[in-house]
């Protein structure tokens, strides 16, 4: 199977990084991006939230660009599908320093970045007992502190982008092998302060 071409969307509009920071924002498109297309009322069964509310979300989303209808789903016409419009999303605070609402929402939405990806494994630890042993085993929870120049930090980062890439390749030739699980991969480098 030919590798799909990865879009990714960069936030640096003020805006769209302030609807995004939303937890129930955040995690409905990370759904939609992991899910594929889905109904409000499918996304209120996870997340737990009143389909009502959940279009509400779904609304903001759209209309910042995030997400798309998706047409082609459904098969009466009267649900709305939505599908994730980008695969990811990047934002980099460091080259909105100059603008102090852009710089903001930028830091809002980090903090929602990383208070998801702890969220998600804290669910992980939670569900120890009842994960398969092998893959209990084959998680990986560690931190290092380096002592790095600025450009060896930026080609650790490019490593570890590439190796992201070169599993993400990986998955897609793993698509619809009962065996494989979706597997979190977090990867964070930064200045100690």
């Amino acid at each position: 199977m030919p590798a799909r071409k990865r879009t990714t969307v960069r936030l640096d509009d003020a805006a769209r990084m302030r609807v995004l920071a939303h937890p129930t924002r955040l995690e409905l498109l990370g759904l939609l991006r992991e899910r594929g297309p889905q109904t409000a009322a499918l996304l209120g069964d996870v997340v737990d939230e009143a389909p009502g509310t959940v279009s509400y979300h779904l609304g903001k989303l759209a209309g910042a660009g995030l997400i798309e209808e998706a047409q082609d789903q459904g098969s009466d016409g009267r649900e709305r599908w939505w599908r994730a419009a980008h695969e990811s999303t990047s934002v980099d605070p460091a080259k909105l320093v100059g603008d102090p609402e852009k710089f903001a929402s930028a830091v809002a939405l980090e903090r929602a970045f990383s208070q998801a990806w702890a969220l998600s494994y804290d669910r992980f630890i939670d569900s120890l007992p009842q994960q398969p042993p092998e893959w209990a085993a084959a998680a990986l929870a560690t931190d290092r502190t380096l002592r790095l120049t600025v450009s060896q930090a930026a080609a650790l980062r490019d490593e570890l982008l590439e190796l992201g890439d070169r599993w993400q390749e990986v998955t897609d030739a793993n698509d619809g092998d009962p065996s494989a699980e979706r597997v979190m991969l977090t990867t964070t480098t930064y200045r100690r302060p």
